[in-house]
């Protein structure tokens, strides 16, 4: 009997030492929840673009007024696209620029060869519209904007036309009509491109444009004319009316080779272009049934 209650003395002192050593450890503290679990139960994920701190007011406002005079008749009143330009809103380059400092070499430099002209804008300017782009809401992914474009005067174009551009046109030839063909928008891209880029366009087909020529004059006087196939550095390839395929190898100046493109005055114009010049002219287009 004595002996069980010693083992029964011993058990009870391991177990109240057990409990002291247990009391004695640090308590593990549980950690509080985010702010963004406590509300939704969802952690909290950073943004998928950098965010824009808010501009002035009036920096938007004059952004906006750029935007609308340069910008709007490729890629929409709010910048969401145009028939022609893409959405800039949404834009990785935009999304990545902060002030303007990764959209100023584009805006400066443009891609001729998409339609785009170069404008001379300072620093200020393309601030100014890098904040209204960066002022549009991400969420609204919205439709291609409908941008009026008839602000023009159609007499003034008229004008515009009969001094630049019967050269290669006519109101009673290429261009008969031609304000029946075509909703206003797609005439105006049409004088900024010449027709260049609008072949994938859906919708009536667009005027045809005459191949570009190539003249080449050899070291003896001769020359050869057909449509231009290639041309580099080091080569001239060109294909005759009657369908004779000729190249030429070219070092430096020698043969002598001129290129005739029928868009060319398209193309020079890109910088030159003013928006009033192209408003009369697509108003004085549209009048031609």
């Amino acid at each position: 009997m004595r002996r069980h209650l010693h083992y029964f003395e011993v058990l009870i002192f391991v177990v109240a030492m057990g409990a002291f050593a247990f009391a004695q450890q640090p308590a593990t503290k549980t950690p509080a929840p985010s702010p963004a679990e406590a509300q939704g139960g969802r952690s909290h994920r950073p943004p998928a673009y950098p965010p824009h701190p808010p501009s002035p007011p009036a920096e938007v406002a004059q952004g906006k007024q750029l935007f609308e005079a340069n910008c709007s008749f490729c890629h929409g009143a709010d910048a969401r696209g145009g028939e022609t330009g893409p959405n800039l809103v949404r834009a990785q380059v935009v999304l990545d620029d902060q002030k303007g400092e990764i959209i100023a070499p584009i805006v400066r430099n443009g891609f001729p060869d998409k339609g785009m002209p170069k404008f001379a804008l300072n620093d200020g300017d393309i601030a100014a519209i890098a904040a209204f782009l960066h002022n549009q809401p991400l969420a609204n992914r919205g439709a291609p904007s409908l941008l009026d474009v008839l602000v023009g005067n159609a007499k003034a174009g008229q004008t515009y036309f009969s001094e630049h551009c019967t050269t290669c046109h006519s109101v009673t030839g290429d261009l008969a009509a031609i304000g029946a063909k075509y909703d206003p928008k797609t005439l105006q891209n049409l004088i900024v491109s010449g027709a260049a880029h609008e072949s994938r366009r859906r919708g009536p087909a667009t005027p045809k444009v005459a191949p570009t020529t190539v003249t080449v004059t050899l070291p003896s006087g001769k020359t050869v004319t057909g449509k231009l196939d290639h041309l580099s550095a080091f080569v001239v390839g060109l294909t005759e009316a009657d369908g004779t395929y000729r190249s030429f190898a070219r070092n430096g100046s020698v043969p002598k080779v001129v290129v005739h493109d029928p868009l060319q005055w398209h193309i020079d114009m890109l910088s030159k272009w003013d928006d009033t010049d192209i408003h009369n002219l697509t108003s004085y287009l549209v009048t031609l049934k």
